[in-house]
């Protein structure tokens, strides 16, 4: 270990989703790991999530009886990827995320649910299923971390008085004022708060879940995690890479990766450079939702031993609202609301609202609609939540100081205080009201893919559409966010880092937002970030066991 303060046959830099696999898939190898974090609580974006994981053919989907097969898998992510994506890694991608999941399934934490229902983004597609291919996990309570609560990074999406709710929950909430099945939900939520505050529970569902549940693996497995351990370069020998220094503690080390170093340290949400330098116009202030100290470490890691990168111009884009004193409120199931619709400053609407929020986007900068508006009327807000703001609810007089609220007697007057084409935005109104009427949007086809009803109203005929006729109206500027980006190092289907000229940078593997996304510019349905990140840090692992020298695991390990 000369010239080595630490030494383990696998080095993991990051501790979201796809590290922490990374991790466990070498421990069960037999390899010897550790997981060094940046920050000063681990999880990464993937703690700050909805926790989806989107891996066809997974064992949660088999045991539900979920129909699929591997073509219809494979002629999906060719018409996502649309050529820009190597055979070979979607093969990969396909043919190893079962045996990731079946992996992970051996720890006695990991109990995923079948999110049944939430379409794949695009389930009108060849190879896309309405029912959805996504899985959660299951609520968690986190007071099973002992100390390491504490360091678990926390997100949004924790309800007031400890109230939890799964993503299946949210959709039945959204429609508490519409349907008795949101009205039962309801009850349960005040169930749910009552028993936390009897029983003491830290209830936590989505992202906190998952990463939960993964940092008890771990445990059990006995893996080191360091937290404020930021790696400030790769070493390398002979062209290989063979380790890292960090800073820990105030002090420079220098920790050896045997059989390879996997960077799963996330995109350059948060670096204005980068930012500036790749991301298009009206898209390159920072309003990312990525984990904040998502810099781009490993991408520029990457770049400065000559490796390929791809899709830097891209993001994993959703439409938001800006609170005025917090993150950005991400729009999901608000774009679905019936009574609204988005316009640009002339007025006009330029997309279908309720498609999914990384085409929307898309949409918004290619016809150059950098600022948006979302008009409703007054019966929509008395029928649906809409930024985190409970149906029929008063939005905070800051949002209306900060300008990001709008409300007027009229839809004119709302076009003056916006500075919208007054006499656009009524005729947009207009012609929108006689699609609610006939149940069909003959501009956008809004409602007319299944992912667009999931979130919608099931009592309309199309549950996306209905007038916009009941004064007072509202607006709300919607801002060009992201969950992180899309841009990062290229891979081969083994997880390994590939110079511009093809060949190999030998021992460094990288996965996640790190990596070049495998969806290419798409998305291929809810946890279609979190499911390839841990794919391909499965697949890293394991690549890394070959060259050890393991050609099986260890079973059993994992928990």
């Amino acid at each position: 270990m000369a010239g080595w303060d630490h030494e383990v046959d696998f080095l993991v830099v990051g501790s979201g989703g796809g590290g922490m696999a990374a991790a466990l898939t070498a421990h069960d190898a037999g390899l010897t790991t550790l997981v060094v974090e940046k920050a000063t609580m681990y999880g990464g974006s993937t703690g700050i999530s909805g926790g989806g994981i989107w891996i066809p053919n997974n064992p949660t989907l088999r045991a539900a009886g979920h129909d699929d097969s591997r073509a219809s898998i494979r002629r999906y992510l060719d018409l996502l990827t649309d050529g820009q994506v190597s055979p070979a890694r979607l093969d990969a991608y396909v043919d190893q995320g079962p045996a990731a999941m079946e992996l992970l399934g051996r720890s006695r934490w990991w109990r995923l649910a079948w999110t049944k229902g939430y379409a794949d983004y695009h389930p009108e597609w060849e190879g896309g299923r309405p029912l959805g291919r996504s899985v959660e996990p299951l609520p968690f309570d986190t007071r099973r971390l002992g100390e390491d609560e504490a360091f678990q990074r926390p997100n949004s999406l924790k309800g007031p008085l400890g109230l939890w709710i799964t993503a299946a929950d949210y959709r039945d909430l959204a429609m508490v004022k519409r349907t008795w099945r949101g009205r039962w939900k309801s009850v349960v939520a005040a169930w749910r708060v009552s028993s936390n505050a009897v029983r003491r529970r830290h209830m936590a569902t989505g992202g906190r879940a998952l990463v939960a549940r993964l940092r008890m693996a771990l445990k059990d497995a006995d893996i080191p995690l360091w937290l404020r351990t930021p790696m400030t370069a790769l070493v390398v020998e002979e062209g290989r890479v063979v380790g890292i220094e960090v800073t820990r503690d105030g002090a420079s080390m220098r920790i050896r990766g045997r059989h390879g170093v996997l960077l799963a340290c996330g995109g350059f949400d948060h670096d204005p450079d980068l930012r500036e330098a790749h991301l298009p116009e009206g898209a390159r202030p920072d309003r990312s939702l990525g984990a904040r100290e998502n810099t781009g470490d490993g991408i520029v890691a990457g770049l400065g031993l000559g490796a390929a990168v791809q899709f830097m111009d891209d993001a994993w884009w959703i439409p938001s609202v800006a609170h005025p004193a917090g993150p950005m409120i991400p729009l999901v199931s608000e774009r679905a609301i019936p009574g609204q619709v988005i316009v640009s400053t002339d007025g006009k609407r330029f997309t279908n609202e309720a498609s999914p929020y990384v085409n929307f986007v898309h949409d918004q900068l290619e016809g150059k609609h950098l600022e948006a508006w979302c008009v409703m009327d007054s019966r929509a807000r008395s029928r649906y939540p809409f930024a985190q703001v409970l149906p029929g609810a008063a939005f905070p007089r800051a949002f209306y100081d900060a300008g990001t609220v709008h409300r007027a007697e009229s839809l004119r007057e709302l076009a003056r205080s916006t500075g919208v084409h007054e006499d656009n935005l009524v005729a947009t109104v207009e012609r929108f009201n006689g699609f609610a009427r006939t149940g069909v949007d003959a501009d956008f086809g809004r409602g007319a893919s299944a992912y667009d009803r999931y979130y919608g109203d099931p009592n309309l005929p199309n549950p996306n559409l209905d007038v916009i006729d009941k004064a007072p109206f509202y607006a709300f500027r919607i801002e060009i966010g992201d969950l992180g980006t899309k841009g990062g190092l290229v891979c081969d289907e083994h997880s390994r880092v590939l110079r511009d000229d093809g060949s190999v940078i030998d021992g460094l593997y990288a996965t996640g937002n790190a990596s070049a996304s495998v969806m290419a510019n798409e998305y291929a349905g809810p946890g279609a970030t979190i499911g390839p990140s841990i794919v391909f840090g499965y697949v890293a692992a394991r690549d890394a066991g070959r060259r050890a020298g393991v050609t099986t695991g260890v079973a059993g390990r994992v928990g």
